[in-house]
């Protein structure tokens, strides 16, 4: 499995404490295997409540979803051994559970929440106002639990620890990544992500998307190109918005598939 760009956040310190403590408590609720790798960190935190916390919560996670996760394939020998430890056995044969639910969500609220994640509201220029209101942590919740139309715009968020959770939500459509795979207004970490995601990379959208971003990192582009249609690779090589190393080796190829 590859390492979570949420998670790295963790390893390296660069959480701040109330972020943290949200995490601990299980309110901050990314995918499933994020979580646990979240949960398992903060045991050694340096903050003697957070660590508490993070072990209190991995105590009451239910028992039954969490052997069925580990039982999953892409579940490191790392999490399982650690698990095991604590006495929690991997179900021989059991289905693997959906690692895109996290296995706790506890709502820790803050005022201001009611109307954090409120469906229904789609005019942009309203949920930016109210984004705009948020404090770090509801921008961090709504990255996670909020809307379709929040994450839109949580997406280009100049913190990439924001950005980073709008791509582990739960909620997160591949329909939203294959927008997102087309923003040229997200920064190249984000477009990172979509590419190293196996299942987010089996759509042909999402991979045409990329390639004709002129914000994707080149080499990345180059290596896509090989995944384009004739059809589409043609137009990319007289694409003036995308990189001219690109459109070269585009327009390349299609002389090639003309020979």
């Amino acid at each position: 499995m590859i390492a979570s760009p949420l998670v790295e956040f963790f390893k390296r310190g660069e959480v701040a404490r109330d972020v943290r403590m949200l995490a601990a408590q299980g309110g901050f609720a990314p995918r499933a295997h994020e979580q646990l790798s979240i949960l398992v960190l903060l045991l050694e935190d340096p903050d003697a409540e957070v660590r508490q916390t993070a072990d209190a919560t991995l105590n009451r996670l239910p028992a039954e979803a969490l052997s069925k996760f580990l039982a999953r394939p892409d579940v490191s020998v790392t999490l399982r051994d650690f698990f095991a430890a604590r006495g929690v056995a991997v179900v021989a044969g059991a289905p693997a559970e959906d690692a895109e639910a996290p296995l706790v969500d506890v709502d820790v609220a803050e005022p201001g929440d009611e109307d954090l994640l409120a469906e229904g509201d789609t005019d942009q220029l309203s949920v930016s106002q109210k984004i705009a209101k948020m404090t770090f942590t509801q921008r961090l919740k709504a990255a996670s639990k909020g809307t379709r139309e929040m994450r839109a715009i949580l997406v280009r968020d100049t913190n990439k620890m924001i950005a980073a959770a709008v791509m582990s939500s739960p909620k997160l459509t591949e329909q939203e990544v294959e927008s997102i795979a087309r923003m040229a207004s997200v920064s190249e970490d984000v477009l990172r992500m979509i590419v190293h995601n196996r299942a987010w990379m089996k759509s042909y959208k999402v991979v045409l998307g990329l390639v004709k971003n002129p914000k994707t990192p080149v080499a990345l582009s180059m290596n896509l190109l090989q995944r384009v249609s004739a059809k589409d690779c043609s137009q990319i090589a007289v694409d003036r918005n995308v990189p001219e190393p690109l459109r070269l080796a585009a327009r390349k190829k299609t002389m090639e598939n003309r020979i």
